[in-house]
């Protein structure tokens, strides 16, 4: 059988699943190849948090852009996304209060509600919050969280009903090239043909493009999540807090349970081999984040530990990814190193890859600023915070 399409997209993650979709609505004959099943990577364990708080205008932009997906999306995509609107606050400290400031000024050129918070209004939205050691908090209303499993099933489902075919346990062995352009992938189940790839294989991104000869700087990294279950009094789900004063976030979930995560470039240290890593959550790991999380909401020290889990972050030396034609005019794409921020940028990067593939003029959103060449440039993008993990 002979299985030719227009692109090939390598990875079933919000990334490949999102750009399927977009390319499928041009009428592009589109085939997905996942090594194992729809979301089974980064995806399918992001914590999945929707905020817009960038210190760049193109993600800024891109954030407000999938925001109005995921609150519109059995209109914009179909389905269902599990969105959750909880609001989202951000807590800095003195030496964080100028990127706070100067973040909130683009993001409201930009069109996104945002306000600033005194510690009195952090305590009425939050009570029992610890404020005495901050000096302003971001305010996002319309912030919160989806669920990952429903949206890139979602996805998957759309692309199927505008003709993307997608194929589950076929990894990509083997991308083919004649002369200095793409012409397929090889896989355990044959060939497939197509004049574009992209690789959306987020920790197997570097992996995938060695086949070609490329070292890509995205490293799979393992990062870990806490859940606890609240104490009486504060079942009632809480905002989504980016704490950068202990680098830290929390995030209500279902059962009166609440996630809790680093914002620490420290996890780009624990690099590990995407296809076997330690997927539960260490005992080390439950104290070091209950005890923050308890530094700053004390009424959690009564909080019951209901384990938790590990994933992966695909991480770039700037936490930024790498969207880009590689070599350029091959017809090869690279589309990975999201660093943990991908998940609430996915329908914006849907598009944004379509556009690049499809050679758009005047795209939604330009690819320039994740363009590979920076690095050798010495342009990494760059926050407003002391490190980028944020974005």
């Amino acid at each position: 059988m002979t299985r030719t399409y227009d692109v090939i997209l390598i990875g079933g993650g919000i990334m490949g699943c999102s750009t399927a979709f977009q390319l499928a609505r041009r009428g592009l004959k589109v085939a997905v190849l996942e090594r194992s099943q729809i979301g089974a990577g980064s995806t399918g364990r992001s914590s999945a948090i929707i905020r817009q708080h960038y210190s760049n205008e193109l993600t800024a932009r891109m954030a407000l852009h999938s925001l109005r997906v995921f609150q519109h999306f059995d209109d914009a995509v179909g389905g269902e996304c599990g969105f959750t609107q909880t609001g989202f606050v951000v807590l800095v400290a003195a030496e964080d209060q100028p990127g706070l400031e100067a973040n909130m000024a683009l993001q409201r050129r930009v069109g996104i509600r945002t306000e600033r918070l005194s510690p009195e209004a952090l305590q009425e939205l939050m009570p029992g919050l610890e404020v005495q050691d901050l000096v302003a908090a971001a305010y996002e209303p319309e912030g919160g969280y989806a669920d990952p499993h429903l949206t890139v099933n979602s996805y998957a489902d759309a692309a199927r009903r505008l003709g993307a075919e997608i194929f589950l346990h076929t990894p990509v062995t083997a991308i083919r090239f004649q002369g200095d352009r793409v012409v397929g992938v090889s896989t355990p189940q044959g060939e497939f043909h197509a004049p574009r790839v992209v690789n959306c294989a987020g920790p197997w991104g570097r992996r995938v493009a060695a086949m070609v000869g490329l070292d890509l700087p995205i490293n799979p990294c393992r990062v870990q999540v806490a859940f606890f279950r609240r104490p009486p009094g504060y079942e009632a789900p809480h905002p989504v807090v980016a704490d950068f004063v202990h680098a830290s976030y929390l995030r209500p979930e279902t059962g009166q349970l609440t996630l809790a995560g680093l914002i620490d470039p420290a996890e780009a240290e624990n690099t590990v081999d995407p296809e076997r890593y330690d997927e539960s959550v260490d005992f080390d790991f439950i104290l070091d984040v209950g005890e923050r999380m308890v530094r700053r909401w004390p009424a959690m020290e009564r909080a019951e530990s209901a384990k938790g889990y590990a994933g992966l972050y695909a991480v770039t030396p700037d936490w930024h990814p790498i969207v880009d034609e590689l070599p350029p005019g091959s017809g090869l794409y690279i589309c990975a190193g999201f660093s943990g921020h991908g998940f609430k940028l996915g329908p914006a990067v849907g598009l944004m890859v379509a556009d690049m593939v499809t050679e758009v003029e005047e795209p939604t959103f330009s690819p320039h600023l994740f363009r590979f060449g920076r690095y050798g440039e010495g342009q990494p993008v760059r926050g407003q915070y002391e490190y980028s993990i944020a974005g």
